[in-house]
């Protein structure tokens, strides 16, 4: 019981839409003791003897907590995607400065990220991704079976692979931003060149920020749609499903 909670806890601790900051500790704790209990039946073949030692179970314990938080990282690594796209649209949108609260990120962000985030948390959500998360979980026994050694070498591998997944997600929900944001300045380059007299800049940053909302607005459905569909390539494998 206590090896299955600690590599459920662990992943729960860091996965979309159960280890958020705004959720109540406890709460967390009584989803990872009821998932522990749940699953604790169908896992015995796996499990290994209890240690002789409490040097190798202490062993034992820290393995089933890294195979937690590789599992728990990869997906929240993922969310990241949105805190970078974010930030990418606003400095070509000009609202780099307006920064705000991320509740998905626990830290300072900008206001289109942290509207990304939620939005993509609730859609998580509301298509039952959360419930795929439990199941890698679940189906990471038969892949990283306690007490055995660690793959680090893979577990590196897959992190970078991760990690370069994420920023290549992150440009490319920002990719029509950068690319209108190119064109305007274009415009406006070749403005200031016609009519030297026209301050160009009191014209700029207001039409800017007005055109980067009306983009966010038409083009939201498919930049989410993206991000989950990327989500998804990267976590079905995880649970079986692909």
């Amino acid at each position: 019981m206590l090896l299955v909670f600690v590599r459920l806890g662990a992943a729960l601790m860091l996965m979309p839409g159960f280890g958020e900051a705004y959720i109540s500790p406890r709460i967390r704790l009584l989803i990872a003791l009821t998932v522990s209990v749940v699953v604790l039946p169908i896992l015995p073949p796996v499990l290994p003897a209890l240690p002789d030692s409490a040097m190798a179970l202490f062993l034992l314990i820290f393995g089933e907590v890294f195979v937690g938080f590789f599992l728990g990282s990869v997906s929240r690594i993922l969310m990241a995607a949105l805190s970078i796209g974010g930030m990418m649209i606003a400095m070509v949108t000009g609202l780099a400065n307006a920064l705000t609260n991320d509740p998905t990120a626990a830290q300072q962000g900008s206001i289109a990220g942290s509207f990304l985030s939620m939005m993509a948390l609730l859609i998580i959500i509301t298509l039952d991704l959360h419930h795929v998360l439990l199941r890698g979980v679940i189906e990471s026994y038969q892949i990283f079976v306690p007490g055995q050694p660690l793959l680090v070498g893979d577990f590196s591998e897959m992190v970078t692979r991760v990690v370069s997944k994420t920023f290549l997600l992150g440009f490319q929900i920002a990719s029509p931003f950068v690319a209108v944001a190119l064109i305007f300045n274009l415009g406006l380059g070749l403005l200031s060149r016609l009519m030297p007299q026209m301050q160009v800049f009191f014209i700029a940053i207001p039409l800017q920020i007005v055109v980067g909302l009306g983009i966010l607005m038409i083009a939201l459905p498919a930049l989410l749609a993206w991000f989950i569909a990327g989500f998804e390539e990267v976590m079905l494998p995880f649970a079986g499903l692909r």
